[in-house]
């Protein structure tokens, strides 16, 4: 299954969880989609973890192979599996843009890693999947300093995590430490995820 790129307002509220982040969908019409959208069926196990599981897909915009091949090299990691994936999808390229302000959704940062105006240490990457390490620095190429649109995210107020340490006036972000558990979304239930991959 390939990446999905329809409206991402029907998909929060299909599985009643903001893929946005801002809560905006789900304000404006809370209900599912669909004639039958205000009755929602008892799920069954199976059903649950994979809800979950396609939340988070449709959260970060990846694939169902990507999703699979990143949780894989979560369990090759030390630690707990589930809050490994949530890691490596937050260490992606194009959510560290989309975390540091340089974009206000996930895909337009996929967008702007895509078209190329994006440097980390110093190097052009346009692959937005691209794995940052900590203590990276990633930056807005100096040909695209005045890009309309990434002007215009910097100049708005968003709430920056901790784990990132942006400059909005040279338009750069180190990536200084993995985030902590309590940082990231605390409506997405990994364990869920872990439980439907290893069934």
């Amino acid at each position: 299954m390939s990446r999905y790129t329809g409206p991402a307002f029907k998909k929060s509220r299909r599985y009643g969880f903001s893929t946005l982040e801002t809560g905006k969908e789900l304000r404006r019409k809370p209900t599912a989609p669909g004639i039958h959208g205000t009755s929602r069926k008892k799920l069954s196990e199976y059903g649950v973890q994979l809800q979950e599981k396609q939340k988070v897909r449709f959260l970060y915009g990846l694939s169902e192979k990507q999703m699979r091949k990143t949780f894989e090299a979560a369990g090759k990691m030390q630690g707990i599996h589930g809050f490994n994936l949530l890691i490596l999808l937050e260490s992606r390229l194009d959510n560290l843009v989309y975390r540091a302000g340089f974009a206000k959704t996930r895909r337009a940062a996929r967008q702007i890693v895509n078209h190329g105006h994006i440097l980390v240490d110093g190097k052009g990457v346009n692959i937005p999947s691209f794995r940052v390490k900590v203590g990276s620095v990633i930056s807005v190429k100096e040909a695209s300093l005045e890009h309309p649109v990434i002007n215009e995210c910097v100049n708005m107020d968003i709430n920056i995590p901790a784990f990132l340490n942006v400059d909005k006036t040279k338009k750069t972000c180190t990536y200084t430490r993995y985030p902590e558990r309590e940082e990231l979304n605390s409506d997405i239930n990994e364990a869920l995820i872990v439980e439907f991959y290893n069934r």
